[in-house]
């Protein structure tokens, strides 16, 4: 497999080049030490101690070995992955859920405390102090999820492959994520004011503007991350294909043909009858191909399931590269309707040091123990059934 330190990959000069290599060999270690559930999804309590490497669960489907690591998601991102809405995690006919894990972060501890009361603001803790924003603690413990779910990134529409961007971005950059949040309340109070009847002018240049600022920061820092991005992405790929087929991605916005501010000014009347805001990075998309088409109209299960894993290796490299932390790896029943040429593919990279700590689900034990038995890392395998977390002896 190609050196993912190849220099095409990087945009600065040679020498620099060498600099950064060493400096990101001195990763940034960090492991999930131990995860407390309590009234989480399926799960009405739960303690559960993890190896550093590797963590196995399991189980048929429905049991909740996808929660356990959903849990582990939300203490990442502050959120679940497989529902926005919160009071809907909470175990049924319960008040609250908490979640809780002691992380291992440059030989010292880490405690991250979520709990949750029906009808009331969630609580997020670092060592016991809450935080006033929850977009300050996101990029704290970098995280990659391989999920099944992922297919939304080829199939639903464009606001889910903008998600995709944001999230990667937001882990390492917080004025990222500080510009989004600020473009993204700009964006409600001008969309209010188009469906009112309010017809002064001033009153839509003030969000306009805010518009405009904030998008056009977006839009470079997104177009930047893309050129960087794609070659690693173009390169994991190669590897689990075998070489067979070529895979893109191409970045539009509107903010390519003109400034956001112009446009703006020049949809108003439009919008005004649309009641909505047609022009913005709000309205970008991130076009995935294979070879020359859109993967959505050519691909097969195989191919979309290599593309959504490669894209998501290249996300975990990335923000390793980019952060100095190597991020945990969540991967979902990924090994299913892939063949075993490329199943093989990827238990050699993940059996590889540059990855850390690892969680990985399956429905059949068997299939398991054969992955484990190629990786020769240190494993732990819990069975999970109908929300019970059993350590296999």
């Amino acid at each position: 497999m190609k050196s993912f330190f190849h220099y095409k990959h990087w945009r600065i000069s040679p020498l620099a080049n060498w600099h950064i290599f060493f400096y990101l060999c001195k990763k940034a270690s960090m492991y999930l030490k131990q995860l407390s559930l309590v009234n989480y999804k399926n799960i009405v309590q739960a303690e559960i101690n993890f190896s550093p490497k590797i963590n196995c669960f399991i189980g048929s489907n429905g049991s909740g070995k996808t929660n356990i690591l959903d849990a582990i998601y939300y203490l990442s991102y502050c959120k679940s992955h497989s529902n926005s809405i919160d009071n809907q995690n909470i175990t049924h006919n319960e008040d609250f859920f908490v979640i809780q894990g002691n992380y291992w972060i440059n030989d010292k501890e880490e405690n991250i405390y979520c709990g949750l009361k029906r009808k009331q603001k969630k609580q997020f803790k670092r060592n016991k102090k809450e935080y006033e924003r929850l977009s300050d603690h996101i990029g704290l413990l970098p995280l990659v999820l391989i999920s099944p779910n992922d297919n939304q990134l080829i199939l639903d529409g464009s606001d889910e492959r903008r998600r995709f961007i944001d999230s990667i971005i937001s882990q390492y950059d917080r004025e990222y994520l500080q510009t989004l949040i600020q473009y993204n309340n700009a964006l409600t109070q001008r969309n209010s004011l188009l469906k009112s009847n309010i017809s002064d002018n001033s009153l839509f240049e003030i969000w306009e503007e805010q518009l405009a600022d904030n998008g056009s920061k977006i839009f470079e820092k997104r177009l930047a991350f893309i050129a960087d991005f794609l070659p690693i992405f173009q390169s994991y790929y190669e590897f689990l294909s075998m070489n067979n087929e070529q895979v893109g991605l191409s970045y539009e916005s509107q903010l390519k043909k003109e400034d956001l501010l112009t446009q703006l000014k020049n949809t108003r009347d439009r919008d005004r009858i649309l009641g909505y805001t047609t022009k913005g990075i709000h309205k970008d998309e991130l076009e995935m191909l294979l070879g020359e088409y859109p993967i959505r109209r050519v691909g097969s299960q195989g191919q979309n399931k290599t593309y959504l894993i490669a894209l998501k290796l290249a996300q975990f490299n990335f923000i390793k590269r980019i952060s100095n932390i190597t991020p945990i790896l969540l991967l979902d029943d990924i090994f299913d309707k892939l063949d075993a040429d490329r199943v093989k593919q990827i238990i050699s990279l993940v059996s590889e040091d540059k990855f850390g700590q690892i969680f990985i689900t399956d429905t059949n034990r068997e299939h398991l123990d054969d992955i484990i038995n190629e990786i020769h890392q240190d494993t732990q395998i819990f069975t999970v059934d109908r929300g019970e977390i059993v350590l296999n002896s």
